[in-house]
């Protein structure tokens, strides 16, 4: 667990980065550093595009698996990397 919390620390210190939130395979946010209505919006709308990525993924190749997703937008660059037990969101502003 100690290792985990080095991790989300040394990407929370990385310049522009705005907030992390780990959200748990129940769509349950478990640890952010957001407001709590920025994080359940963001939680939810993630979790399902991620599930239609993922979906997308292996409709083109039964073989694959998505492994990470990135969306950049005017304001903010959102990468999500999804695992089985849980998703990490990362939000940071890609002009820092």
């Amino acid at each position: 667990m100690a290792e985990v919390e080095e991790t989300l620390k040394r990407i929370e210190a990385h310049k522009g980065v705005i907030g992390t939130i780990v959200v748990n395979a129940e769509g349950i946010p478990v640890r952010t550093t957001l407001d709590n209505s920025t994080t359940l919006q963001y939680a939810r709308l993630l979790q399902h595009l991620t599930t239609q990525a993922r979906s997308t993924v292996r409709d083109i190749d039964p073989q694959n698996d998505l492994t990470f997703l990135r969306i950049r937008s005017r304001k903010h660059e959102i990468m999500v990397a999804p695992e089985n037990d849980f998703l990490l969101i990362v939000i940071q502003n890609p002009c820092e």
